[in-house]
C-alpha cells in the first residue's frame, strides 16, 4: 500500500508514478511525516482528477457563484486597469466580491476591485470581472488564471480581456486600441504547469488560433464604422512590476512584439485550454520605453485609459 500523499487524498484515483512530465515511470520524492526514520523517501502516489484539491477549489468557487446566481452570463469582460467605467455603464448591476467566493485569489492592486457584476451592457447581458489578478502581486499563473477558469466552469462561454499597454510598433499612437491576435509569453510562467486535469481540457492544447480570428474581424468592423482606431498586433507579456527597459523593448520589437503589459497571458492560455472563445483588447496608453519622451507614470497611464473609452464600439 502506498503511504505519504495517498494518507492526505484518501479517494478514488489511479495510479502512476509521481513526477511533472506526463506518462509512467518517474519516482517522486517528499517528505513523510510519518517516517520514523525521519528521512526523505520514494512513494507512489495517486493522481487525482476530481478529487485533486485544485480543481475542488475551483468547482467549490463555481458553485458559489452559481448559488449566488443560477444562470451565468454568455459573455465576460475582464477589466485592466482604468477600465472601470464599464462598470458604471451596465443596467441592473449586482454584484459579488472576491472575498465572498471560497478559494478566490484577491486583489492587491487597489485600481482593481475585486469583484464579479453581472448586468446588461450595451444591450448583453454579461459578467464583468472587476479587477484582475498579476504574477508580480506574487500569485502563480495558475492563480492568476483562477478567476477566469471560474467563469468558464459556470458557463461562460465568450471572454474580452482588456489591458493597458504600451506601444511598442511605430505606427501606433498614445490612446488608440489594438486587438490582440497572438502573444508571446515572457511572463515566465504558463498556468497549465502542474498535473493535468482533464476535466480543464488537453494536456498539450494548440494556441493556433488562441485568439478567436472572428471576433477581431467582427469587432473591427464595428469600430471602423465609428471611425475608431484598432490596430492589430502581437501582445508581448512581461512579468512587471517594474516597466521594461529600452533594452528589453528593443528585443520584444526584434521578436514580434506590437504591444507590452503584464497581464492577460495566463487567463488567455487557460481560457484556450478550455476550449472558450477570447478575444484581447489592449489600450495603448502610452509609447514604451526608448520612444517615449518621459518617464513612464501610472497615473498618467489610467488618465490616458480614462480619456480613451471606447464605450459603444465594444
Amino acid at each position: 500500500m502506498p503511504s505519504g500523499l495517498e494518507r492526505m487524498h484518501p479517494g478514488g484515483g489511479t495510479w502512476c508514478w509521481g513526477g511533472n512530465a506526463p506518462g509512467p515511470g518517474r519516482p517522486t520524492t517528499h517528505w513523510d511525516t510519518d517516517s520514523p526514520s525521519g528521512r526523505y523517501e520514494r512513494h507512489w502516489y495517486k493522481e487525482f482528477t476530481v478529487m485533486n484539491p485544485s480543481l475542488e477549489r475551483l468547482y467549490a468557487a463555481r458553485d458559489a457563484l452559481a448559488r449566488w446566481s443560477p444562470d451565468a452570463p454568455t459573455v465576460a469582460i475582464t477589466t485592466g486597469s482604468g477600465y472601470g467605467w464599464l462598470v458604471d455603464q451596465m443596467e441592473q448591476p449586482r454584484a459579488i466580491g472576491f472575498e465572498e467566493i471560497p478559494n478566490m485569489p484577491l486583489c492587491n492592486n487597489p485600481q482593481h476591485a475585486g469583484r464579479f457584476v453581472t448586468g446588461r451592457l450595451f444591450g448583453h447581458s454579461v459578467v464583468v470581472q472587476h479587477g484582475r489578478l498579476h504574477c508580480y502581486e506574487g500569485y502563480r499563473a495558475e492563480e492568476v488564471a483562477f478567476p477566469a477558469r471560474t467563469l468558464a466552469l459556470w458557463g461562460v462561454e465568450t471572454f474580452l480581456l482588456t489591458n493597458a499597454a504600451g506601444a511598442i510598433n511605430p505606427a501606433f499612437r498614445e490612446g488608440e486600441f489594438m486587438a490582440i491576435t497572438d502573444h508571446i509569453n515572457f511572463i515566465g510562467q504558463n498556468p497549465l504547469t502542474g498535473l493535468a486535469y482533464l476535466e480543464l481540457g488537453e494536456r498539450f492544447p494548440d494556441l493556433s488560433h488562441l485568439y478567436d480570428p472572428d471576433l477581431v474581424a467582427r469587432v473591427k468592423a464595428r469600430m471602423d464604422a465609428e471611425g475608431t482606431t484598432l490596430h492589430q498586433g502581437v501582445y508581448g507579456g512581461m512579468p512587471g512590476p517594474s516597466y521594461e527597459t529600452p533594452a528589453e523593448i528593443r528585443m520584444l520589437r526584434i521578436v514580434g512584439a506590437d504591444a507590452v503589459g503584464m497581464s492577460t497571458v495566463p487567463e488567455a492560455i487557460a481560457l484556450g485550454q478550455m476550449g472558450r472563445r477570447v478575444f484581447g483588447l489592449s489600450c495603448l496608453t502610452n509609447l514604451a520605453a526608448g520612444a517615449a519622451t518621459s518617464p513612464i507614470r501610472d497615473d498618467e497611464i489610467v488618465d490616458v485609459l480614462e480619456r480613451a473609452e471606447v464605450r459603444n464600439d465594444l
